[in-house]
């Protein structure tokens, strides 16, 4: 490696993170605009150096990449905001959670808006909201999503994890069923790994029956 590249490379790594300590629980678009921008710099900064493989121009090329890194990653930082801000004002239950971390939003349904105790079988009653989240989606195609099953640790692991699944699929196919292309479209669950609460209350239980639909650019 050459001398020219480590400032450069330390730029990059400082990027990304720099955007690790943006706080983006509050919704403020301005910082997650920021974090937008380091991450695409920082990835920028690094394709540039990858893109040449060496050389003299390694610094300036590098530098080239963070800047159009910057602009794109800014530029993608804004539209979350913008999905995010529609889909707050038209989602219709406010125990549907919308959080957008500058990289991804997270849309969080819990389960029992969605399914009954131990069922798969969404509610017809309350698919509204997923197709309300399908037409979102087609409004802003440039993305993939991920539909994430989660439960509480009541009965067996294997069981819950197979419960997770079935939940992230049926969730997935009313979003493709609404127009979203299913190639957009990844769908597994995750059981009882990955709890946000304490199982040793029924409310910790209770937030840790859910779906998560992740929405993050395509690469």
């Amino acid at each position: 490696m050459t001398r020219a590249r480590h400032p450069v490379i330390l730029a990059a790594i400082g990027a990304i993170g720099l955007s690790a300590c943006v706080d983006t629980t509050s919704g403020d678009s301005n910082s997650n605009l920021k974090r937008g921008a380091a991450i695409g710099a920082g990835a920028g900064a690094l394709a540039g150096m990858i893109a040449t493989g060496g050389g003299k121009h390694d610094a300036r090329d590098a530098l080239v990449g963070a800047a159009i890194g910057a602009g794109i990653g800014a530029a993608f930082g804004n539209e979350l905001d913008k999905q995010a801000q529609e889909l707050r004002g038209n989602l219709g239950d406010d125990r549907i959670s919308v959080v957008n971390t500058g990289s991804e939003l997270v849309v969080t349904m819990p389960q029992d808006i969605l399914f009954a105790t131990d069922s798969a079988a969404l509610r017809p009653d309350l698919q509204a909201d997923l197709r309300v989240l399908a037409s979102s989606l087609n409004d802003y195609p440039q993305t993939t999503v991920d539909v994430i099953g989660h439960t509480d640790n009541t009965g067996a692991a294997a069981y819950n994890q197979d419960l997770s699944a079935r939940r992230a699929a049926s969730v997935s196919a009313v979003l493709t069923r609404s127009g979203v292309a299913p190639s957009r479209v990844r769908a597994y669950g995750r059981g009882e790994d990955q709890p946000v609460a304490s199982n040793l209350s029924a409310s910790g239980r209770a937030q840790n029956r859910r779906v998560e639909i992740i929405i993050r650019p395509m690469a």
